[in-house]
């Protein structure tokens, strides 16, 4: 890519996008756009394929997308499944028919199986039954980098994709109904602090573990692929590294400061048991994260008490 190649950011509000948008603009990319919901429905095939014929970008970076955590995925999977193999199917294919030179498909570690061997890599995908608190939405984001893949394959389309673990980070979302584990905790956490109360509910046994990538390692390693990627197996971007629910919680309790007792109410669902990436492909290619966990968690809860009180939490 050139520093004035036209760079079309779908999702550039969202963390991933956002995250993407500005790490692009810091390694002086000087002609990165986005468009909002409001100026662009990417459900809306005719107004997809309008705007590429309009603006021609030459690498497209596909990050919007439907996403929440276990509640969310559990109470609207036709939502989850629709909304997003309408974004994918209209912005993959006006890439291919405008003639983007690279587009790079974001999907989730989600899309592999629910009892996968671990760490996973990346061959291990549509070997065994998904997670089915989130099985709409790993249907939607496999049949993206699968057609990222087919795509390749009968058109020489140079579609890349990317699997990145757990993200979190500033600009995360904090609402307690549609948002993933450790931003949830963050908030529940921080409510309690400021309440002087005794306890907090943790869904689940503790016992599930997980990995997770600081956003901006995310949007880093992202770019990378765009510059020096052009295979076309998916690639997994995380830290090769987990820890339990539990864990996760002792630490974001010691960083917020909260005093009082952690009660795991196991009548809710853990999740996937285990889902640690393995990380080895990209580290060949020549990259790795930098940001360890208990750093990021101390970014993310600073960003959040900075900007508190302009947050829309639900």
């Amino acid at each position: 890519m050139n520093k004035d190649s036209k760079i079309y950011v779908a999702g550039h509000h969202g963390l991933v996008g956002s995250n993407i948008m500005k790490r692009l603009q810091e390694k002086g990319y000087t002609n990165v756009i986005g468009r909002t919901r409001q100026e662009l429905d990417l459900t809306n095939q005719e107004a997809v394929n309008s705007f590429f014929e309009i603006e021609k970008p030459e690498y497209v970076v596909l990050a919007a997308a439907k996403v929440g955590g276990i509640l969310a995925n559990n109470t609207y999977p036709a939502d989850f499944i629709m909304k997003n193999l309408q974004i994918q199917v209209n912005v993959i294919d006006a890439a291919y028919k405008s003639g983007v030179k690279k587009l790079l498909f974001l999907g989730s570690s989600c899309i592999y199986p629910r009892m996968c061997p671990q760490p996973i890599k990346e061959e291990y995908l549509l070997t065994g039954e998904l997670e089915k608190t989130n099985e709409a939405y790993a249907l939607a984001k496999i049949s993206g980098l699968k057609m990222c893949y087919y795509y390749k394959k009968q058109y020489g389309a140079d579609f890349i994709s990317v699997m990145p673990t757990n993200l979190y980070g500033p600009g995360d979302n904090f609402g307690l109904t549609n948002s993933h584990v450790l931003p949830a905790l963050m908030r529940k956490m921080h409510e309690a602090k400021i309440a002087n109360a005794e306890t907090v509910e943790i869904w689940g046994t503790g016992k599930a573990l997980r990995e997770f990538l600081y956003i901006e390692d995310m949007a880093d390693g992202c770019i990378f692929l765009l510059e020096n990627y052009d295979g076309a197996d998916f690639v997994n971007l995380g830290t090769g590294k987990e820890l339990t629910i539990r864990e996760l919680a002792e630490l974001i309790k010691k960083v917020v400061g909260f005093d009082g007792e952690l009660r795991f109410n196991t009548d809710k669902p853990d999740g996937t048991p285990r889902k640690l990436l393995d990380v080895s492909k990209m580290e060949t290619l020549g990259w790795k994260y930098k940001v360890e966990l208990e750093e990021g968690i101390r970014k993310t809860y600073q960003w959040f008490l900075e900007n508190e009180n302009s947050l829309v939490m639900k």
